[in-house]
């Protein structure tokens, strides 16, 4: 009888939980929803060998074997030409501002140099600061070198395609010339520790004030929903920005990551994230009714935002819409900005996209977060 009385007990603690399961229906729903996601973003949108990498050409030839290998360079998948008849100027510009990932340089003489057999250097400039994202594609230019000029070294030039390469293939690693992946890591922890830690504080704000009571009494208080929101998130810009000041300095002195741009222009972009990042978290503050709720919500939004914003993955390594998910999440942008300013030491005029994105969301974020801010406990 008592093994009889305790699986009846134990049965019915089984369905009072999935009754509560059942009543919890964000709980439920993250449940089914966050492994569903996982298994999207991981079996789909996660690649480390990305293709089509953007590059630009400076073709100072203009001859028969420098379009040969530009050809080769297309035709091999890891190269897309966005930028053919480029000058230095403009090529370094690009690179800069990240519109392109590789620089290749033929040089004046090239086509004449490799027909005489004198092997000329051809140049290839692969940003460095994702070294994940080159490495395989730098890796078969050994393979192109070698095979790109065969169908035109025939004939009396046939003798060329014989021994080392016809022409030598010199590769600079810009911003990271060792492939360092700590220069690559170390900035983007900024991205995401303050990401981590804005959202998580400021959704917990409002459900914390829900669930001691203390909210009904700031609600029968004449402040605004602009002000409730500006009170709320104010404190936590302090501590982003210390947060900022900590992983620099370990940076600097643990990691010796060179600092090349403008540290008042890095502040400022941060402080732009962080006002961003606490504008969602009051968001999920708003729409949940407890601490849990607002964890499972703000952990659901993170999860993304570190696979899709190119932290851990090359961005452009992911298919086409995984890409367009990772243009509206703030961290995709910030990593940009961030990287930029540490590494390439890029200019406001080279991040100016990417802070635009971080304005046009924090403006939409906090709009949408005033509109679902609600003046009563129902």
């Amino acid at each position: 009888m008592s093994i009889l009385a305790s699986l009846h007990r134990w049965y019915a603690l089984i369905i009072k939980e999935l009754i509560q399961m059942r009543r919890d229906r964000m709980t439920f729903s993250m449940m089914l929803s966050v492994p569903l996601m996982q298994l999207a973003l991981f079996g789909f949108a996660v690649n480390s060998d990305p293709k089509n990498l953007p590059a630009a050409v400076i073709d100072a030839d203009r001859g028969p074997f420098g379009r040969a290998f530009t050809s080769a360079l297309e035709v091999s998948g890891y190269f897309d030409i966005v930028a053919r008849d480029s000058n230095e100027r403009e090529a370094g510009a690009l690179m800069a501002s990240g519109a392109v990932q590789f620089v290749i340089t033929i040089p004046e003489g090239f086509s004449r140099d490799v027909m005489r057999g004198d092997r000329p250097a051809l140049l290839v400039e692969a940003d460095a600061t994702d070294p994940a994202a080159t490495s395989n594609a730098l890796g078969n230019l050994g393979l192109l070198a070698a095979t790109a000029l065969d169908r035109d070294l025939s004939g009396p030039l046939a003798s060329l395609r014989q021994g080392p390469p016809p022409f030598e293939l010199v590769v600079h690693k810009r911003y990271n010339e060792e492939g360092n992946t700590q220069f690559n890591v170390v900035p983007g922890l900024i991205g995401v520790v303050l990401s981590s830690t804005m959202v998580v504080m400021t959704a917990m704000a409002m459900t914390r004030e829900r669930e001691r009571g203390t909210l009904e009494n700031i609600l029968v208080t004449p402040i605004r929903p602009f002000e409730m929101m500006m009170g709320k998130i104010s404190p936590y810009i302090l501590i982003g920005l210390v947060q900022t000041v900590i992983i620099l300095l370990a940076s600097a002195f643990l990691f010796d990551v060179p600092f090349q741009g403008n540290l008042a222009l890095l502040f400022a972009c941060c402080m732009l994230f962080i006002c961003a990042n606490l504008a969602i978290g009051f968001i999920f503050s708003t729409i949940a009714r407890t601490q849990l709720q607002a964890m499972q919500m703000a952990s659901t939004f993170l999860l993304p935002s570190i696979l899709l914003s190119g932290f851990m993955f090359p961005f452009r390594g992911m298919p086409g819409w995984a890409q367009a998910l990772g243009e509206a999440l703030p961290l995709t942008h910030f990593l940009r900005i961030v990287r930029g300013i540490i590494l390439k030491g890029s200019t406001l005029a080279d991040v100016a996209f990417d802070v635009g994105m971080l304005v046009a969301i924090l403006l939409a974020i906090g709009f949408l977060s005033l509109r679902l801010y609600r003046r009563t406990l129902d």
